[in-house]
């Protein structure tokens, strides 16, 4: 089915045709007083009300290539408006609400939309910023009925008729990613309908997903992939915005209730779930994959599943916004493979390339690379920056070509992306992650790995987490505690602890400072990246 399809939204049409009475997408509603009632729509209804979408798009002015900003709520339509818009050839352009103002508003000024699908709050802010949606000429409402603005569902069920789905160009855009900016300035990246497409295929074969597997997404865009493969997606009852903040027992009952077989999210948003599950004394028995992604998964949080699931266990792919996925790895092979060395501090191990995808080390460096003559590629054991080819590798930052220089490398008609991550790859294939290249402390005589160091002093009962920072006036490496009990103090045992640790490895001895925080700062995407950067400078001001 893959091979046939130029524009992703043909792949709803395929599982509409073949599969029509299949469950496509389910959406919760909070009883009153106790549990849920769901409300679920086939395949083949959602087909038809993607075309209505594309019809009343359409009729409201929206053209093929119009960059059309998306602030919609999980709800059961909000995967058809996005097909809807990919069906029409628009391009849909997401970008994190809940990032920072400053970078959230200098993100809807870069890419120039031309039209703002919405829920109220969100026409409400652009009629006190003006300026910021000054190029939009389009705004459409998810309400019913309004005044000021077009809704998107005023007769929408007259729009009947045929529809073409759009049939892309090699170099028109599907979509515009930017990234959560929480480890810099956010960036556009630039989706086609082959990147989408080539996602799709590389999630399916590597999770062995088929119509018949039930998925909870907990974060929002992952179950475009999954209602692409044909699975039904089960929205649970949770606020997307804030994944550390979910009910645990509410997405218990979802998962129960659904017979969920694939669940998917942030670390943050599985943590309280297995927490909630360990102290009631629950199983999981139907899930067979709890994929989480956007940090480093701890090894205890692996050993949670494998007292919870029955039939499945944990993956924690790696990738980036610019190319996923890159490798997997399973909790299974985590926990009987590579632990030990995980706690001695050689990284975090996160599997072997997937099938069509190409990881090298080379040495770190902060320049452009222009070309990949000019790469010098290491050995395995040896740490580098991470560098990936596949097909799924997007090509370019949209009207960012500074970023977009410093994060391609070109070989001949091949792109590699720069992860930004430092890693190395062991001898049998296996890539292992050991931090953010801007985040490795950089010494006279040495350089400290964040994630090698932090997971030696993480094993320390007090601490919750912890982060390798410099103190530049003093060109010295520090570390920052968050405690398990919140308390901002390193009391004299406590500190003699830190330090028998520090003097104790080889990656931890230049450590000679230590600091707490009561919370660590993070990103807004997924609760659990920490903000190094403001955190470090938090320390300095207030040491």
């Amino acid at each position: 089915m893959f091979d046939k399809c130029k524009n992703v939204s043909e792949l709803i049409q395929y599982h509409a045709t073949k599969r029509p009475d299949n469950v496509a997408i389910t959406a919760p509603r909070k009883k009153l007083f106790v549990g849920f009632k769901y409300k679920s729509i086939t395949f083949l209804e959602a087909n038809k009300k993607i075309d209505q979408f594309v019809l009343k798009l359409q009729a409201l002015g929206v053209k093929p290539q119009d960059r059309v900003l998306i602030f919609v709520k999980p709800n059961l339509d909000f995967n058809l408006i996005v097909f809807a818009l990919f069906r029409l050839g628009a391009i849909a352009i997401f970008i994190d609400p809940g990032m920072k103002r400053e970078y959230f508003f200098k993100c809807i000024k870069e890419v120039k939309p031309d039209a703002l699908i919405g829920i109220s709050k969100v026409h409400l802010l652009r009629l006190f910023y003006q300026d910021i949606f000054s190029t939009i000429k389009i705004f459409i409402t998810m309400s019913h009925l309004s005044v000021l603005n077009k809704s998107l569902y005023h007769g929408l069920k007259k729009q009947l008729g045929k529809v073409n789905i759009y049939q892309p160009k090699t170099t028109e855009l599907a979509a515009i990613l930017y990234t959560s900016g929480g480890t810099g300035k956010p960036k556009g990246v630039e989706y086609g309908h082959d990147i989408f497409i080539n996602q799709t295929r590389m999630l399916k074969t590597e999770f062995s997903l088929n119509s018949f597997d039930i998925d909870i997404p907990g974060f929002p865009l992952f179950s475009l992939f999954t209602m692409a493969i044909g699975m039904n997606s089960a929205i649970p009852f949770m606020d997307a915005a804030k994944p550390a903040e979910c009910k645990p027992e509410f997405l218990y009952q979802n998962i129960q209730d659904n017979q969920a077989t694939f669940i998917a999210g942030s670390p943050a948003i599985w943590e309280r779930l297995a927490d909630y599950c360990l102290k009631n004394k629950l199983k999981i028995q139907s899930v067979k994959s709890v994929v989480m992604f956007g940090a480093p998964v701890t090894l205890s949080l692996h050993r949670k599943f494998a007292q919870i699931l029955t039939q499945g266990t944990t993956y924690t792919p790696y990738g980036a916004t610019e190319c996923l996925p890159v490798t997997n790895v399973s909790g299974k092979f985590i926990l009987s493979n590579a632990a030990q060395e995980i706690q001695n501090g050689k990284g975090v191990c996160v599997g072997p390339a997937l099938e069509g995808v190409k990881v090298k080390i080379i040495k770190q460096s902060q320049d452009i690379i222009k070309k990949m003559s000019d790469v010098e590629e290491l050995g395995a054991e040896e740490i580098g920056e991470i560098i990936v080819n596949s097909l799924n590798v997007t090509k370019a930052y949209f009207e960012q070509e500074e970023a977009t220089q410093k994060a391609k490398i070109y070989d001949g008609q091949k792109v590699w992306h720069r992860m930004g991550d430092v890693g190395y790859l062991d001898k049998n294939g296996n890539l292992w992650f050991c931090g953010r290249l801007k985040h490795v402390v950089e010494l006279k005589n040495t350089k400290l790995y964040p994630i090698q160091v932090e997971n030696i002093f993480n094993q320390h009962p007090k601490i919750k987490r912890s982060a390798l920072i410099k103190n530049e006036k003093e060109q010295t490496a520090a570390l920052v505690i968050e405690r398990n009990d919140k308390k901002e103090e390193i009391e004299s045992m406590f500190l003699m602890d830190l330090k028998n640790i520090a003097q104790g490895h080889e990656h931890t001895k230049f450590v000679t400072e230590f600091y707490a925080r009561k919370n660590f700062p993070v990103d807004t995407r997924h609760n659990i990246k920490i903000d190094r950067t403001r955190l470090q400078k938090d320390v300095m001001e207030n040491k």
